[in-house]
Formats: C-alpha cells, sequence, structure tokens
C-alpha cells in the first residue's frame, strides 16, 4: 500500500500537468454553438454585412447556409435578378442593428470572413427569413449544414409563392 501511494504522489504533478494541458485544449478551441453579439456597421449586399463586436473589432459576415444573386457587378460577376432587392431588404432588417451570431463547424471562409447565422433581438433568424422572402437560396457547404434542412422547406416554399426571386 504504501508503494502505490509513494507511486501516486510522486506521479500527481505528471497527471495534473496532463489534465490542465487537456484542459485548456479543449477550451481553446471554439465552440459550433458559440454565440457572440454584432453591431451591425454596413450591409455588403444580400448575404454580407460588416460589424463591430463587443471589443469594437470589425468583423465580416457571411450568412451561412444561403448564397443571395449578386448586388454589384465585379470582375467575375455580373448583378444577378433580385441582387438590389436582397441588398436593401437585409439592409432594412440589419443596418444598426445589435445582432446575435451563432457559429456551425467551420467560423471562417476561405476569404477570412466570420461564417454566421444571424439572429435579430426578437427572434427573427435572418438567414431562413431571407430564403422564405426569395431574397437568397439555399447554398450550403459541408460541414456547414446545421440548418440545411430547414432552408431548404423555406425555399421550396418560397419557390410555390413566387416570393422574391421566384416570381
Amino acid at each position: 500500500m504504501n508503494n502505490f501511494v509513494c507511486v501516486l504522489v510522486n506521479r500527481f504533478p505528471v497527471f495534473l500537468f496532463a489534465f490542465l494541458l487537456f484542459c485548456a485544449s479543449c477550451s481553446s478551441g471554439r465552440n459550433p454553438a458559440e454565440v457572440d453579439y454584432l453591431t451591425v456597421t454596413r450591409v455588403v449586399d444580400g448575404d454580407t454585412f460588416w460589424g463591430t463586436d463587443k471589443e469594437l473589432r470589425t468583423v465580416k459576415v457571411r450568412l451561412l447556409g444561403i448564397d443571395a444573386p449578386e448586388s454589384r457587378r465585379s470582375a467575375h460577376k455580373e448583378v444577378g435578378y433580385y441582387g438590389k432587392e436582397s441588398e436593401e431588404y437585409l439592409k432594412s432588417m440589419l443596418s444598426g442593428m445589435k445582432v446575435r451570431v451563432e457559429y456551425d463547424v467551420e467560423r471562417y471562409d476561405q476569404y477570412g470572413r466570420t461564417l454566421a447565422y444571424v439572429y435579430l433581438d426578437d427572434g427573427t433568424f435572418v438567414n431562413a427569413d431571407l430564403v422564405k422572402k426569395g431574397c437568397a437560396r439555399v447554398m450550403t457547404f459541408p460541414p456547414n449544414v446545421k440548418h440545411a434542412n430547414e432552408f431548404v422547406k423555406l425555399q421550396r416554399m418560397a419557390r410555390r409563392k413566387k416570393a422574391g426571386m421566384w416570381e
């Protein structure tokens, strides 16, 4: 018994260190269900906006699971049908608002934009509302598929009702 106690006491710092290292590694990664709040400063188009976080850092957010038509011509893309209307609708929803953002599996896209699901104070799910109104279509990229089924159902309804881009 005394040998067991001696081994345990001698090894305790190693076990403690390993346990603390494990805990630190778990807490350093971001939880997909993590929630942040941003104040919207500028809407770029129908699925992208700029905001500031609580530390007043500027964040560019791309709405997850959806794709709005282009509202501006660029070197690679033309203005899409219903693009201006989608941008205006998102501006009317978000300009100057404080919004809740939630993440899925991957937090950033290849361009460094934050990928998020966005909610208004009244609980409105912005990504879903854009699909429901026909201002955006479903576009998912695995592994970020948390709301894909919901978005597909909303898009079917919007098409049936000939809402927005589906008119």
